[in-house]
């Protein structure tokens, strides 16, 4: 059974921006199949079924240990999971500099939404 999923503000904030981007860029038919793929990718996670990494063990070993990703298109889908839910972090584009963006991120958007 999945896990009950949320986002957080910055993950909510990153959705909205991508779907803007590609909607300008693409047209609203992208931008609705992309906004798709994105929501299709946290449930995947929130059931179990999407492939994760640790994003320490590949991007950077001082990141918390139960900081995830999954890649969904061009982005990264940047989350956390606990034994009652995930929670997606943020939405990073493939292009950014991960490390920087992912040791920027404050510690209490790590752990839960402000």
């Amino acid at each position: 059974m999945p896990k009950p999923w949320r986002l957080t503000r910055a993950a909510e904030a990153a959705l909205i921006d991508i779907a803007n981007w590609t909607l300008e860029t693409f047209g609203p038919r992208q931008a609705a199949a992309y906004e798709e793929d994105l929501i299709a990718r946290c449930q995947e996670i929130a059931s179990g079924t999407a492939l994760s990494q640790e994003c320490r063990r590949l991007i950077d070993p001082d990141l918390p240990e139960n900081l995830r990703f999954v890649r969904a298109g061009q982005h990264f889908v940047i989350f956390i999971e606990d034994a009652a839910q995930v929670i997606i972090i943020d939405f990073l584009h493939g292009r950014s500099d991960l490390p920087r963006r992912l040791a920027n991120l404050p510690t209490e958007r790590r752990d839960k939404d402000h």
